[in-house]
């Protein structure tokens, strides 16, 4: 197993992964930029850009059963492995070219899935200073575990700033081009959003 498993056995297993939001921010902003992308290939590089959290979905089970005599640890053993690695990656870019038939889309979506683990890679770091290693070859080797020495705490004004500016940069772009982080999966959502900004900012439109 890789070495940045770890196990809890007593307590609720900690968030130590960036902000799902930040991540949707993140890969909102890949598919927002120039290139003439439509409404679903955006929504497909979006799934892209969150998918390696999937494997944190066994927290559910790890925290029903963690009183139990037999404890489901998926969340410990398996959180940061299962989707945060290259064939994981590659899985879900061929996916993504299967539904759309379009490699550039597909492209996009292997990016945004690697600018995920890049945000994990330099803003995981835990409270405790521990680090959380990418398994990038796992399941085939064990030997590549990504770190960078200077990887910051989740709680750090690095992961911060990166928050505010994505906000910010994806609250301009709703304003300007009517097309806001809600628009590829929620239309009434993102129109009644880009209504209220404008609503609220018209004198700059003048």
């Amino acid at each position: 197993m890789p070495s940045c498993v770890f196990r809890v056995a007593t307590d609720p297993p900690a968030e130590r992964s960036v902000n799902p939001i930040t991540h949707y921010l993140a890969s909102w902003t890949l598919a927002s930029l120039p290139g003439g992308l439509r409404r679903a290939d955006r929504a497909w590089i979006l799934v892209a850009g969150v998918a390696p959290d999937l494997d944190g979905l066994g927290i559910v089970a790890e925290l029903a059963t963690r009183d139990s005599a037999t404890p489901l640890l998926w969340w410990s053993e398996y959180h940061h492995t299962l989707g945060h690695n290259a064939l994981f990656g590659a899985v879900v870019a061929t996916g993504v070219l299967a539904f759309t038939r379009r490699p550039k889309v597909a492209g996009l979506a292997l990016a945004s899935f690697h600018l995920h683990l890049l945000c994990d890679l330099v803003g995981s770091r835990g409270p405790d200073g521990d680090q959380w290693p990418i398994p990038y070859l796992w399941p085939f080797s064990s030997a590549v575990n990504l770190t960078v020495p200077w990887q910051w705490q989740l709680n750090a004004w690095p992961n911060i700033a990166l928050s505010v500016v994505l906000l910010a940069y994806s609250l301009w772009v709703s304003y300007a081009a009517g097309r806001s982080p809600l628009e590829p999966f929620w239309s009434s959502g993102n129109r009644a959003l880009v209504a209220a900004l404008r609503g609220r900012f018209s004198s700059l439109r003048k």
